[in-house]
């Protein structure tokens, strides 16, 4: 049976959020973009705790650490393409020549 991917049980509220703290939005907005503008949205997080749910054979039990999984992956590979676009710090680019 394919289970249902959700946020974890007892997930913060945005008015108790942590500054830099994404949040997902609730089961009734599922397409929805977590806070920020380039945010990953709870489909995509689900989508992608499906994959590795797949991947892993589809053990039983294990929805959550496949939910956080997804959403590290994804923030990871968010950062990694932020940081490809950035400028390099003056005084550390490629010599002049």
């Amino acid at each position: 049976m394919k289970p249902d991917f959700h946020p974890p049980p007892g997930w913060p509220h945005p008015e108790n959020q942590a500054p830099g703290f994404d949040m997902a939005p609730g089961p009734d907005d599922a397409s929805a973009p977590l806070a920020g503008p380039d945010a990953i949205s709870f489909e995509q997080i689900r989508e992608r705790a499906y994959e590795l749910w797949e991947r892993n054979h589809r053990p039983e039990g294990f929805e959550i650490e496949f939910w956080l999984l997804a959403e590290r992956e994804l923030r990871n590979e968010r950062e990694r393409r932020k940081a490809a676009h950035e400028p390099a710090p003056s005084g550390l680019g490629p010599p002049s020549g």
